[in-house]
């Protein structure tokens, strides 16, 4: 908030330069934030699932995040991660060299639209934190009313948030010092969620072969991030750790020196 106050007061005097700047370390504590709802939804946060709950529940209204529909969808993606058999639902789109293949040339284009950068981290983001998370797709079939419910009181909560930002410094000006620190910190979830399971050689496998003790440490990646991303992100760079022990707490996963 302080950072979000100080970014205002730039663009207020005139030095929307010094805002930009400021959208930086904002979007990365906003990062650090997501982590900390990540966590919660593993119940790794805290000792009770309630505190994990409604502590997720905070966050998911600034990082546009529904609680308990993404904690369902990441359980899926947990639970499934290179199953090629069951993709789909909380991962990025990927598909084999046959089926690339077998798809007509305009699917093909799409496909490969689809994962360029400037879509993969930069449209794409845009769209799912502030578009597609506003409603529960995908999650109301089989997982009851609670993720719609979650999705539409998180999105009540945002829009009081907002309603209450503008009244306070106008349209424009929240638009001009939220959306970059937003857009920014969106992207680089993104790529952290990508590269953790998007490198060569990772692990995919029919859902016969498919198990969660293969699947968990080899197709998670190691990011190995200088310390103070280590701390923005929660350590998440540990991704082959968390994976096959995602109810640990961040500290538990961090690498130490043998």
């Amino acid at each position: 908030m302080t950072l979000w106050v100080l970014a205002w007061v730039g663009y207020y005097l005139g030095f929307w330069w010094l805002s930009l700047l400021i959208a930086v370390p904002a979007a990365g504590f906003l990062v650090r934030l997501f982590m900390i709802q990540h966590d919660c939804g593993h119940g790794a946060f805290f000792s009770h699932r309630m505190a994990n709950d409604w502590v997720g529940r905070v966050i998911g209204v600034l990082t546009l995040t529904p609680y308990d529909f993404w904690r369902r969808k990441h359980a899926a993606h947990h639970a499934s991660s290179g199953n090629l058999d069951r993709r789909g639902l909380g991962d990025v789109k990927t598909l084999t060299v046959r089926e690339y293949l077998a798809r007509s040339l305009w699917g093909r284009l799409c496909y490969r639209l689809y994962r360029h950068p400037i879509v993969m981290f930069g449209i794409g983001p845009a769209y799912l934190f502030v578009l597609q998370q506003r409603l529960s797709v995908g999650m109301l079939r089989g997982g009851g009313w609670g993720p719609w419910l979650s999705t539409m009181a998180t999105n009540f909560a945002i829009a009081l948030v907002v309603a209450v930002l503008i009244w306070c410094v106008g349209v424009g000006p929240f638009l001009l010092v939220h959306l970059p620190i937003t857009l920014i910190a969106g992207s680089v979830g993104v790529w952290l969620f990508y590269v953790q399971h998007q490198f060569d050689p990772t692990f995919w496998a029919r859902d016969g072969e498919w198990t969660l003790h293969e699947a968990a440490p080899y197709g998670s990646s190691h990011y190995d991030l200088p310390g103070i991303l280590r701390w923005f992100t929660a350590n998440i760079g540990v991704h082959h750790v968390h994976h096959p022990y995602s109810v640990l707490p961040p500290a538990a996963s961090t690498p130490r020196p043998s």
